[in-house]
């Protein structure tokens, strides 16, 4: 099924786990888990030697969308498309990435964390960004100030959120969901507790619905 950007964030509410995953072995029992507490939009980042392999095994998983982070460069984009990744995510948005990102089969959600980088990315017909790194390109009270000339883009914040003020970025209108680490904890995910991974899930998605 090809998705559309849109579909993807609206999906990842209200967090999309950002994973970096070492072992192959792990990715069946972690994706179970992460859909088992509610959360189905997956972002395997190409920060592992095993990322590739990881989305490919994550991809026989039912209800489950698969994608990869930090690509930065158009041949990974060859790559995913290759393994039947859903959806690619950049840190960053080089001229390169962007126009690749046009021609995919799959949806591209390039990163920005200035006006400046999402004006040039919006020439270019995206409406969609990643927000990297949110907490260190000021956060919340950016992405406040990015609404006003920009009514009618769309975020997906990521970088230094945490438990304590991912709510406080889902409830800005032009946020449709977080990217998020600390669902599924390195210690965690060292020795395979998927029940611990799937009661963070649960939670994070408990907490907004209360």
């Amino acid at each position: 099924m090809t998705y559309q950007v849109q579909d993807i964030l609206q999906q990842a509410y209200p967090v999309m786990p950002v994973l970096a995953v070492h072992r192959v072995e792990d990715a069946i029992p972690l994706a179970k888990a992460l859909k088992a507490g509610g959360l189905t939009v997956l972002e395997v980042t190409l920060r592992t030697d095993a990322a590739i392999d990881v989305i490919a095994e994550m991809k026989k998983v039912d209800g489950v969308i698969v994608g990869a982070g930090t690509v930065t460069r158009v041949e990974q984009l060859k790559q995913l498309e290759e393994v039947g990744a859903d959806f690619a995510i950049s840190p960053g948005a080089t001229p390169r990435l962007l126009e690749a990102g046009q021609s995919l089969d799959m949806p591209f959600l390039p990163a920005v964390a200035s006006v400046s980088e999402m004006m040039q990315a919006m020439e270019l017909g995206y409406t969609h960004f990643k927000f990297f790194p949110a907490a260190a390109s000021g956060g919340v009270s950016a992405l406040k100030a990015f609404a006003g000339p920009f009514p009618d883009v769309r975020f997906c914040p990521t970088g230094g959120i945490s438990v304590k003020d991912f709510k406080d970025y889902l409830a800005l209108p032009n946020v449709m969901c977080v990217g998020g680490s600390w669902i599924v904890p390195a210690d965690a995910l060292n020795q395979g507790d998927w029940g611990r991974i799937e009661q963070l899930a649960r939670e994070a998605c408990e907490s907004v619905q209360s």
